[in-house]
């Protein structure tokens, strides 16, 4: 037989060996990420077993998967049991300081209406004041904690911002007033999406900065609409915010050396952007010295599709 027949026929051959193993490792390929694929939907599940495994280099892998995603929800586990252990705790701060700071406070009231000494006016005040500062801190510390722990879900939905704009005029219109600052709400048929009880929340600690903040002059609050988002403008004529502080001040805690002075905590502006962005919103900040400073909270106008 000629030669090039034996070459051909191993030519052949080789090629047939080629081509069978190029076949057995897209099955080995195949079978690998058909067990790691059935090991995730068994993570997601929450299904996952164990699982006997030989000695090969696929069972290898997806032995240390499987201890990966084993790992993984147990890690999981104990991220929800510590959640739960942080729910309990701070609904026992709030619950067991709320009765006592409101007996301190009912009890200072009913001091202010007895006659007294003249000193003993004035620390009836301070007690009253103090007092009023705690509780403050105390209720600001527990909703920063609910947030950061996801204690609670903010329930986002469709609504005019007109009521809650409604709103945030009576509660602040008298302390802009008690300032001789104009309060302006324009009015607005926008609708958002949103949580109506904390995003008045967060525009609420605004306007509270606002017209802490601002000496003379005003407090404007309007709404621009979008084609994906609203904008709530808070805008004031205050002392304004530095180009160096700008890109801090919703740091938690932060206070500004400018600001020292003012009664707070440094944690109003750092709640609000919390807030917005858990409902699919963020918020900018623009200000010049001495000229004011302009918050926009951006609020999506659709709910967001899964």
């Amino acid at each position: 037989m000629p030669p090039y027949v034996y070459a051909a026929a191993g030519f052949v051959c080789a090629a047939a060996a080629l081509i069978i193993s190029i076949a057995l490792y897209h099955i080995r390929v195949k079978k690998t990420y058909a067990s790691l694929n059935g090991l995730l939907d068994s993570a997601i599940a929450g299904t996952l077993t164990e699982e006997a495994f030989d000695e090969s280099l696929h069972s290898a892998l997806v032995s240390r998967f499987h201890g990966y995603l084993t790992a993984s929800e147990t890690a999981a586990g104990q991220v929800r049991a510590e959640r739960a252990r942080i729910k309990e705790i701070i609904s026992d701060i709030s619950h067991q300081t709320k009765t006592p700071i409101s007996n301190i406070l009912l009890y200072a009231e009913l001091l202010s209406e007895q006659p007294l000494p003249g000193p003993a006016e004035g620390y009836v005040r301070a007690l009253t004041t103090q007092t009023s500062k705690l509780r403050f801190l105390i209720e600001s510390l527990v909703k920063m904690s609910r947030l950061e722990s996801d204690v609670f879900v903010l329930a986002p939905c469709p609504s005019p911002l007109a009521p809650m704009f409604d709103r945030l005029q009576t509660q602040f219109t008298l302390p802009a007033e008690s300032k001789g600052l104009t309060l302006t709400f324009e009015p607005t048929d926008i609708c958002a999406v949103f949580d109506e009880k904390w995003t008045t929340e967060a525009i609420g600690n605004l306007l509270d900065n606002a017209i802490k903040y601002t000496e003379q002059g005003c407090v404007t609050v309007s709404a621009v609409i979008y084609e994906m988002f609203c904008r709530i403008q808070v805008a004031d004529t205050g002392m304004g915010i530095s180009e160096q502080e700008l890109p801090r001040i919703f740091s938690r805690f932060h206070r500004s050396p400018d600001v020292r002075d003012e009664e707070g905590l440094g944690i109003g502006l750092y709640l609000a952007r919390e807030i917005i962005a858990k409902e699919g919103g963020y918020i900018k900040a623009e200000s010049v010295p001495g000229r004011g400073s302009v918050f926009s909270v951006y609020l999506p106008t659709n709910l967001s599709k899964p």
